[in-house]
């Protein structure tokens, strides 16, 4: 009874390894008006977007939306950072499950332009 008890810890807990090593992070940095990675590709997967905020003087966020569609009610809400990031801070998002497709991402705090993040 014990083998099986520690083989179903074991194979628990490389499950749970397994899983956390999927996730990526992607490190966007926003300075005045502008992020400083312009375009993104990526591969299907989950991701944390880690957003820093370099001398922008104020608090910044981030969107993240399927392109064509920068309505508030289509943004994905795990895109959002967790806290708005101060100023010379970094703050992360929920995970982020990307499927292949075509998004935009942008803040509307800093205010920056829409750029082109695409899921291969």
């Amino acid at each position: 009874m014990r083998r099986i008890i520690v083989v179903l810890v074991l194979l628990v807990g490389f499950s749970f390894q397994g899983n956390a090593q999927q996730i990526k992070t992607v490190a966007l940095e926003q300075t005045k008006g502008e992020f400083t990675q312009k375009s993104i590709s990526l591969s299907e997967g989950t991701y944390v977007f880690e957003i820093a905020n370099n001398e922008v003087g104020h608090d910044v966020g981030f969107v993240l939306t399927p392109e064509g569609k920068i309505d508030e009610v289509n943004h994905i809400k795990n895109a959002y950072v967790t806290s708005l990031v101060k100023n010379n801070k970094k703050s992360k998002t929920k995970e982020v499950v990307l499927t292949k497709g075509r998004y935009v991402y942008f803040c509307p705090l800093n205010p920056t332009p829409q750029y082109s993040l695409v899921v291969r």
